[in-house]
């Protein structure tokens, strides 16, 4: 790591996240001599995003096929566990189900079981109640999807990895140095930070939360906005942990991109459940106080913010239910996990912000979004599963930058 960023690179990747660092270092393999550098704002990377997940390795069950997350996914999930494997890193294959517990619910888990299987999702099967039991004994529901290709790792400990593979070939990662304008100039990008400016004949933007505002920026559209939500979790007491094997998912609800509140262990054991999805006040409110005004401004005077509210009120008063409630939140829980009571779980301190891009019309963006403008390219959405399809998604933005001007 460095503290200082250079007057002049050839290629600047502005986001120290774990698709930030993937994209820099597959642009480091592809052109060795080029003088590569990754700005992160924070003191270390995988700070936002990458580093608040619940370290869930999706195995592409959910994304409509022919989509970017369905593609990128699937192969970055296979990736990502070759990687974990070179390197040493604890990838565990817990698997996951997913219960319908309603009649209701049947045709959502038909569908997903379709784009599942379109998808190309490893060993995917519809299970019985019975065979639910034998999975996760403490499960219950009409019918489930088993996935045993889905896993857990943790992305702080795979994004230092990448780090490291792209210092060793000689790239450079410079902290605590936060972008505050761009503009293309010529033929390059000038970035003012808060070391100074640094000239790049070329910059991929892998900003999270940010990542609209410096499109903006860089000329592109304002569509789509990034619209913070926070994700809080409980977790089981130690001595209660064992109601849960590894992953049980609700099925979800068709018209949001958020999966619904599940039971997860993670990569430390820890069993968590959550997140809630509720609109916070700031990009980075991991507090649910924490309120940044420019945030929230732009976020309330968004018109597809708006759209959105009028269209999804009934379940944003669930959600700051499930927020202020620990019995609220235990209950929807026990809807597929039973015998789970209030006096089993506690309050988590791990909490995350999906930065999720609405469109001007109101609609939550259900796709990777990968744009370009004169010498950048801009990643203005990736939220889960960006991480488990950062390898894949690192070779498409390589390819798009390559193709830029």
């Amino acid at each position: 790591m460095s503290p200082n960023a250079p007057p002049r690179c050839d290629i600047c990747v502005v986001g120290g996240g774990i698709v930030g660092v993937a994209a820099a270092r597959e642009l480091k393999r592809r052109h060795a001599g080029a003088e590569i550098v990754v700005l992160e704002r924070e003191g270390e990377p995988a700070v936002h995003q990458s580093g608040h997940s619940s370290g869930v390795i999706h195995a592409g069950i959910y994304y409509a096929p022919g989509s970017l997350k369905a593609r990128l996914c699937v192969e970055g999930a296979r990736r990502l566990y070759e990687y974990c494997a070179g390197r040493g890193i604890d990838a565990r294959r817990d698997g996951k189900v997913i219960v319908a517990t309603r009649e209701s619910e049947l045709p959502q888990l038909d569908e997903l079981e379709r784009r599942g299987l379109a998808n190309g999702v490893p060993g995917l099967r519809r299970i019985d109640p019975s065979e639910l039991r034998e999975v996760e004994p403490y499960a219950n529901g009409i019918a489930a999807l088993h996935s045993p290709a889905t896993g857990v790792v943790d992305y702080r400990a795979v994004t230092q990895a990448l780090a490291a593979d792209f210092e060793a070939a000689g790239g450079r990662i410079v902290t605590g140095c936060e972008i505050r304008s761009m503009a293309p100039a010529g033929a390059s990008v000038t970035l003012a930070h808060s070391g100074g400016r640094t000239e790049a004949a070329k910059v991929v933007l892998c900003a999270g939360p940010w990542a609209d505002r410096l499109a903006v920026a860089a000329g592109a559209d304002p569509d789509p906005r990034v619209v913070p939500f926070r994700g809080a979790y409980l977790r089981l007491r130690p001595e209660r942990a064992g109601l849960v094997r590894a992953n049980i998912y609700p099925v979800p609800d068709p018209d949001l991109p958020f999966l619904g509140m599940h039971l997860t262990r993670d990569p430390h054991g820890t069993v968590l459940l959550g997140p809630t999805a509720l609109f916070v006040g700031a990009r980075d409110a991991y507090r649910l106080r924490r309120v940044v005004p420019r945030d929230l401004a732009e976020s309330l005077l968004w018109p597809g913010t708006r759209k959105m509210m009028r269209r999804h009120w009934r379940t944003g008063v669930t959600e700051l239910r499930h927020a202020v409630s620990i019995d609220s939140f235990v209950a929807e829980c026990r809807r597929y996990v039973p015998e789970l009571r209030r006096e089993d779980v506690e309050r988590s301190s791990h909490s995350g912000v999906r930065a999720q891009a609405i469109a001007r019309d109101g609609s939550l963006i259900d796709d990777f979004v990968v744009s370009e403008t004169e010498h950048a390219v801009h990643v203005r959405n990736a939220p889960s599963p960006a991480a488990t399809s950062s390898l894949a998604l690192a070779e498409l933005i390589a390819d798009r930058l390559d193709a830029v001007s």
